[in-house]
């Protein structure tokens, strides 16, 4: 069953966040993950919700997903981002 990682990002320094962003790929790539939505345009439909950068991974499993999370190659690409940003992830298991 696929997983999703769902983040909303507010990137403080574009520049540190590029760092971030490619460890970040090598690490997803590396542990069975895709790029679903990275950034673009939105459409608020209902609600308030006003998101800053929206960023849609999956991974074959929740597990996998987990497995990411906690890698030492994203660990890495986590510290590279240190102060570029503000993130707000959540883990979700798919149909």
């Amino acid at each position: 069953m696929p997983a999703y990682i769902i983040a909303n990002v507010k990137v403080n320094d574009p520049v540190k966040y590029e760092t971030y962003k490619q460890l970040a790929s090598e690490a997803i790539r590396a542990h069975g993950g895709r790029y679903l939505v990275r950034g673009g345009p939105f459409e608020v439909m209902e609600g308030d919700w006003q998101p800053d950068r929206l960023v849609i991974l999956e991974f074959p499993t929740l597990a996998q997903a987990r497995t990411f999370y906690h890698s030492q190659d994203y660990v890495a690409a986590r510290a590279a981002r240190e102060d570029a940003g503000v993130m707000r992830l959540v883990m979700v298991e798919g149909l």
